[in-house]
């Protein structure tokens, strides 16, 4: 019986069984001001990062007044399906959105307009998604400022941007809800990601107060995915500005990379415990020119289709 299972788990190992169940991290980003797409990059460890297709883009930009392609977050449903949504320009009221299958052909590109509401609204950035299984719906938030809403926080050095972070709800991102107030805690907040910890979540956000200076990633929880989220701890990220963080745990660390946008490279530090961070910048290698992105895990199946386009 013995010499039977093990030949059995040698054809299953020679044909593929269990290496395409096998996970590998996939990271979304773009380069420059956004202009040409999607670029993404694989890792095994969740440390080196690898460019694929020649860190040629997957998909061009084609919807918006600017028809930019940045900050792409993506997500990938239990169907297998993958949704993105990114920032199409630096001054718009709506958002892009498309899906695909395999991450290389891809759906007809939306623009959501989501601020339609407020007129006076500057823009509409860094948005990302999360997929609410119970109540089969999709969750979208993103930062907006919206001129003489929050006075008590506005800083004329940064150029009259005043971010709180907004959201609204979809099925099949055609009808959308109400856009809502999502996270307000007094400050310029911008780049949210939330990620499920058990029955709780965990937002990431940046606190962009620039009078005394921040640009730092804190942390934030909630017992629901809709909020409200909690006041925000102290900087993760240590003294560099940091932004656009994205988060994934591995082997039960959590791991927050982030863009040093002044240095043009990215960090990385890690946690047990969501409170006792270590910063392991010197540690990953991410693609040169990569800005803010989103690390999720696929599977090897998905890794090979892209390894072999």
């Amino acid at each position: 019986m013995k010499k039977i299972i093990s030949s059995l788990f040698l054809i299953l190992s020679l044909v593929g069984f269990g290496a395409q169940n096998d996970k590998v991290f996939l990271f979304t980003y773009f380069k420059g001001n956004g202009e040409d797409g999607l670029h993404l990059a694989y890792s095994r460890d969740g440390l080196k990062f690898t460019t694929l297709n020649n860190d040629k883009s997957y998909l061009t930009p084609n919807v918006g007044v600017s028809k930019l392609m940045r900050d792409p977050c993506v997500i990938q449903t239990e169907d297998g399906t993958f949704h993105m949504v990114w920032t199409a320009g630096w001054t718009e009221n709506g958002i892009g959105y498309a899906s695909s299958k395999d991450l290389i052909n891809w759906s007809e590109q939306k623009y959501l307009v989501v601020m339609d509401k407020e007129p006076t609204a500057r823009n509409c950035w860094a948005p990302e998604i999360n997929y609410d299984k119970k109540n089969k719906q999709f969750l979208i938030y993103w930062a907006t400022t919206i001129p003489g809403r929050f006075p008590a926080s506005e800083n004329p050095g940064e150029s009259g941007y005043n971010h709180r972070i907004y959201s609204i709800t979809t099925k099949d991102f055609v009808t959308l809800s109400e856009t809502k107030l999502f996270y307000d805690k007094g400050f310029n907040v911008i780049d949210a990601t939330i990620i499920q910890n058990g029955k709780n979540y965990v937002m990431f956000v940046k606190d962009e107060t620039a009078k005394p200076p921040q640009k730092n990633i804190r942390v934030t929880t909630s017992e629901s995915l809709y909020g409200p989220y909690s006041a925000p701890s102290e900087p993760i990220t240590g003294k560099y500005w940091a932004e656009g963080p994205t988060s994934i745990k591995i082997n039960n660390t959590w791991f927050v990379y982030f863009d040093k946008y002044t240095q043009k490279k990215y960090g990385a530090v890690t946690s047990k415990d969501l409170k006792t961070w270590e910063d392991i910048s010197d540690k990953i290698v991410f693609p040169e020119g990569a800005r803010h992105g989103t690390v999720i895990e696929v599977t090897e199946k998905t890794l090979n289709r892209l390894l072999n386009k």
